[in-house]
């Protein structure tokens, strides 16, 4: 369990440039987060983690004597802490973050430059609530036994259904599950919208790809998908669905102002499939912190849609799909053992 209060945040931060500990830990500091030590490479991560016990440690990735995913895995395996990936890996190199999360990594953050010392409010802010989501995560979660979620005979499925997804803090490996256990044979239109910079999405698009029976891509802009397909939001793009037609649905990007500080943002993608689908419509919420989503919720359960939210039990995070259920718009709550099969429900012919 996590050792932090309300009001302070004990922080380990890891990288083997000194200019950059500087920067990290001042950044830090300057929004209230106690760095209470530094490590230099991997193997004293796991000592300095060991011995002062943090809320949060932020993980450099390419280090010497043992690297930061290394370093993650230890640390996981010999005192379990919340940690954020500062990656500056992206495009084909975003698998050695990928691998980081799939040690144990809760989430990460595109790595700064020296610019967040001269003039970056912006990336530091986001930096800040990064590390405060991931300090938030709660690392005892993991599969459970399904509630509210039940089994469907495969083949019975409504014709020309769409199922919308958001995610973010903890999601990548949920989204990766959810995908893998949908059945192709429902023939769904998917939206994915992972909360993901740049330069990561198309990577990310392509490990859902491998796992999952649907072709899944990263979204451009005017891209068409039908049944059995599926699209992620670009990084740093909202995707709107423009219209549906013929049993396809086509998206927009746009570069407007970002909502609940992220952009793509979930409610952006639910709002606009509210809006312009015809047909079954399923929206689904899955761990995250913030509120992303909930009035995206809202939107679908008004346009005769199903709604789906993962449960506290199973959620790293559970701050998006808490504010989506507080709205009573949610028809399913559930756990991460049951989530493709309450998806797999709403989309079922009979489903009301």
């Amino acid at each position: 369990m996590s050792s932090q209060t309300a009001s302070r945040i004990r922080a380990v931060v890891v990288d083997d440039s000194s200019f950059m500990r500087t920067v990290i830990g001042d950044v830090l500091r300057g929004d209230g987060i106690d760095v209470i030590a530094e490590a230099t490479d991997g193997e004293q991560a796991v000592e300095t983690v060991a011995e002062h016990r943090p809320d949060v440690v932020t993980m450099d990735i390419e280090m010497p004597r043992v690297d930061g995913v290394e370093a993650v895995e230890r640390i996981m395996r010999t005192a379990p802490t919340p940690i954020l990936v500062l990656s500056a890996h992206a495009g084909a190199g975003a698998d050695v973050t990928f691998e980081a999360l799939e040690r144990g990594a809760v989430d990460f953050f595109t790595k700064p430059g020296g610019e967040v010392t001269t003039g970056m409010p912006a990336v530091e802010t986001q930096l800040c609530r990064a590390v405060r989501s991931v300090a938030a995560a709660d690392l005892s979660v993991g599969s459970d036994t399904p509630t509210n979620a039940p089994s469907v005979d495969a083949g019975s499925y409504e014709k020309n259904s769409t199922v919308v997804i958001g995610a973010s803090t903890g999601g990548p490996g949920v989204v990766e599950r959810v995908l893998s256990e949908l059945p192709i044979e429902a023939d769904a239109r998917v939206l994915v919208v992972q909360h993901m910079p740049d330069g990561f999405t198309a990577r990310f698009a392509e490990r859902l790809d491998s796992a999952s029976d649907y072709s899944v891509r990263e979204a451009t802009d005017g891209v068409r998908i039908g049944g059995g397909e599926a699209l992620l939001a670009k990084g740093g793009s909202h995707m709107r669905v423009r219209n549906h037609a013929g049993g396809r649905l086509r998206v927009s990007l746009t570069d407007e102002p970002p909502e609940h500080n992220v952009r793509p943002a979930v409610d952006v993608t639910m709002n606009s499939a509210a809006a312009v689908v015809s047909g079954p419509l399923t929206g689904v919420v899955l761990t995250g912190m913030g509120r992303d989503g909930a009035a995206g919720i809202e939107a679908i359960k008004e346009a005769g849609g199903r709604t789906v939210a993962q449960d506290e039990a199973s959620s790293a995070v559970y701050g998006m799909p808490r504010r989506a259920a507080e709205t009573g718009a949610v028809d399913i709550v559930c756990g991460l053992d049951g989530l493709a099969a309450a998806i797999t429900e709403t989309i079922s012919e009979g489903a009301a």
